[in-house]
Order: C-alpha cells, then sequence, then structure tokens
C-alpha cells in the first residue's frame, strides 16, 4: 500500500490521523505550531490524495494498518497519536490493536461508535438527504458551513471552500472511507494510552455529546469541550488547539 505522508519539525513524534473526505493538507492550519516542539508525522488515509485508492469498503482497522506502516517508514517505534473525525476512529483502532506503539492519545470530534453512541445530528442528516438535488458546488458550500461552529466565519468558509474545490475527493475513495466510519461498533480491547478528547459543542457532523461517552470507555480519559465551536474546530481556533494539544503532550 502506497501511503503518501510528510513530516515537519523536530522531538516527540506526533501522528496526526485526518476524518472522511480530507487529505493531509487539511492540517495545515495547526502543522506550524506543533511542528515548534514535536515531529509532526502527518499523511493522507487511503482512499484520498497521493495515497492508494483500492477498492472498498474499508474498515477503521485496515486504516490504522496504514498508519502503522507510516510510523514504520518514518522510523517511530512510539508516537503520540491525535486522530480527528473518522481520524479518532482510527486512532482508537491503533491504540487497542498496538499500544506500544502510542504514548499519548487525542481523540478530537469523533466517537466510540457501536449503538449506544449519539447518531448523527439532523441538520447533517437533512443535508445529505438534500445535497443529491443540488447543485454539487452548492452542496460543497453547505457542508463546509455545516462542518463549522454557528455562525460560521464567511472568511473561514470560502477559504475551506477553495481548498475543498481544489481538493476533490476521488469518489470511490470517499465512499469506501465513509463505509469504515459508518461500520465502526467500537474497539476490541482497552485503551490504556492516557487520553484526551477534544470536541466543540456547535459540531453538526458528530454530536459533542458523543464527548462523555467515549470517555467512559477509556481509563482516566478527559474531556474539554470547546464553546461554540464545529466539527473543523482546528480550523477555527488553530491557535487555542495547539495550546491545548501542547500541555496535554507535556
Amino acid at each position: 500500500m502506497k501511503i503518501a505522508w510528510e513530516e515537519r519539525g523536530s522531538g516527540a513524534p506526533l501522528l496526526l490521523i485526518q476524518g472522511l473526505g480530507y487529505a493531509r493538507w487539511s492540517w495545515e492550519p495547526v502543522v506550524p505550531g506543533l511542528a515548534e516542539r514535536y515531529r509532526v508525522l502527518f499523511f493522507d488515509n487511503r482512499g484520498i490524495g497521493e495515497s492508494d485508492k483500492p477498492g472498498g469498503p474499508y474498515s477503521a482497522r485496515e486504516m490504522a494498518e496504514d498508519a502503522l506502516q507510516v510510523l514504520d517508514e518514518a522510523g517511530v517505534d512510539r508516537a503520540h497519536v491525535l486522530g480527528a473525525s473518522l481520524g479518532g476512529m482510527i486512532a482508537q483502532e491503533l491504540a487497542a490493536s498496538a499500544p506500544e506503539r502510542v504514548d499519548r492519545l487525542i481523540l478530537c470530534c469523533t466517537t466510540a461508535g457501536g449503538a449506544e453512541s449519539m447518531p448523527m445530528p439532523e441538520v447533517t442528516v437533512k443535508l445529505f438527504a438534500e445535497a443529491a438535488a443540488l447543485d454539487p458546488l452548492v452542496a460543497l458550500r453547505r457542508f463546509v458551513e455545516n462542518a463549522l461552529g454557528d455562525p460560521p466565519d464567511p472568511a473561514l468558509v470560502e477559504d475551506l471552500f477553495a481548498l475543498r474545490v481544489a481538493n476533490p475527493p476521488d469518489p470511490a475513495g470517499w465512499q469506501a472511507q465513509a463505509a469504515a466510519g459508518a461500520g465502526f461498533a467500537g474497539v476490541d480491547g482497552e485503551i490504556a494510552a492516557p487520553t484526551l478528547i477534544l470536541h466543540g459543542t456547535a459540531d453538526n457532523v458528530i454530536d459533542h455529546r458523543n464527548a462523555e461517552l467515549l470517555a467512559e470507555r477509556i481509563p482516566a480519559a478527559r474531556v474539554e469541550l470547546l464553546s461554540g465551536a464545529g466539527h473543523l474546530f482546528f480550523w477555527e481556533q488553530p491557535d487555542v488547539f495547539v495550546r491545548i494539544v501542547t500541555e496535554f503532550l507535556q
């Protein structure tokens, strides 16, 4: 499997795992700040960007094996791991299946999966239902707005929309990644790594109440909620994000 990855900075390794439909470019708001203290590794998940796009559906466990491949290729035995959304599910699989490779764990805007988790908020369910009848660019802008807080910052909407247009996901790869998220029913085994769970209170994509449910499954996990922030809070509040992550890792 070809997995495209890059690194910035030096120090303790920190692996970033992105969510559905976003390639490694989408970490750019926070990579410079994190790279001041850490050797930041970030990559394109299978199905997107410059990585291979095998036929789906994918699973979070398969995608966690890709993340391990990045650590192996980078010569890293053990790293801090940070995952957002689908990337948070992948990070959970990595921490449960290869605990010796994970130092500290940060799970952002994600869910523990399974029947007990809070379902997708109704506003996003309706948007998916409406999107098929919309002009593709109109639908894309709506999805960008939906991923931000309430109200979304117009300038940030324009920036993200332009980047999404310039970096369109592979349709089959997107569907295969989406299957990994929809099929995630939680991990087998315990997550032992010290864990921080971050979530925006205005997240329209994954209900922020999942943060507390996730914390119940991870011994001594700590939850921090970002008031008024949306699903992509690391774009909305990059300096706050870097500060919180750095304080936890130190």
